[in-house]
């Protein structure tokens, strides 16, 4: 295990055992005995968030579970969270969770918005110049690296039911439309594609490898070998979203352009498009492969 990835796991400890005390990268830098500037830049560049965007989010996670799962007062649960008043938690809360604390708790469902973070201890490395030709089709084997990795990634997903996404998984790699790329015990990258529609349901990389390359190979293989139409989408968060940690840069950064603006199970979205330009050459792999699984059924 690296020093590096051996510091953030003893810094994820420390945090979720502590999120219902002060806590700020100071104190969590402190007691790691590590300097805060060093533990901020490493956490970031592995995470993919800063340690207080990791905080909050973990800390507004647990409070929601309680406001459904228990029957403590709004204002117990706020100051067990961290907040000094219930009206600062109220509006934190609505703003992540695009609801009230009280709607929410009427509502009786509960979905995470941050779940902790359990980081591979040694990540196998993408140095193989043909790593992209290991993304291939999930088989019903991949399902608990996949729910593993859904898990970590989870805050891409506002609303997420995790009983339905696992009948709704199945049928994906029943059709032949889940992929994946991983390493011995651990999911890398995954992706749910709907080729009716030309959508992308589910994408997700693992935090510890380069989110816009790996997303990059996926979104190739989607729309020049699954694709019936010139082009695919996705759906992700609105400009301005706090709740965002970075997937509407991530689909930018790919070519995606912005389209419709939309509401999913409750929640504001946009659709983003990517067009596949008219001079890229195909070599259906993924195609070639499907056609000789065909075969043998």
């Amino acid at each position: 295990m690296s020093a590096n990835i051996k510091k953030i796991m003893a810094a994820i400890d420390y945090i979720e055992s502590h999120l219902h005390e002060k806590l700020d990268l100071e104190t969590v830098a402190k007691a790691v005995h590590y300097s805060k500037y060093h533990l901020h830049r490493m956490f970031s560049d592995t995470a993919g968030l800063t340690i207080q965007t990791y905080i909050q989010r973990r800390r507004l996670t647990e409070a929601a579970k309680l406001l459904v799962l228990s029957g403590r007062p709004i204002l117990d649960i706020a100051l067990s969270a961290g907040y000094e008043s219930q009206q600062s938690f109220t509006d934190i809360f609505k703003i992540m969770y695009k609801k009230s604390p009280n709607q929410y708790r009427k509502e009786e469902e509960f979905y995470p918005l941050q779940l902790r973070y359990i980081l591979n201890e040694n990540p196998a490395g993408l140095e193989e110049k043909n790593w992209k030709n290991k993304i291939v089709f999930a088989e019903k084997e991949d399902i608990p690296k996949w729910i593993e990795l859904v898990h970590l990634i989870i805050d891409g997903f506002p609303h997420l039911d995790e009983q339905q996404y696992r009948k709704q998984l199945q049928e994906y790699i029943g059709n032949k439309q889940a992929l994946i790329l991983k390493s011995t015990d651990t999911a890398i990258g995954i992706m749910a594609f709907n080729e009716t529609e030309g959508s992308i349901d589910f994408f997700g990389v693992h935090p510890q490898y380069p989110k816009i390359e790996i997303g990059k190979a996926f979104c190739e293989l989607a729309l020049y070998e699954l694709a019936s139409s010139p082009q695919i989408s996705v759906t992700t968060f609105r400009e301005g979203d706090k709740a965002d940690t970075g997937y509407r840069k991530m689909w930018g950064s790919l070519g995606f352009s912005e389209a419709e603006l939309l509401v999913e199970f409750g929640y504001p979205t946009q659709r983003f498009i990517l067009q596949k330009p008219l001079d890229r050459p195909c070599n259906h792999v993924l195609q070639k492969e499907k056609s000789e699984d065909r075969k043998h059924e």
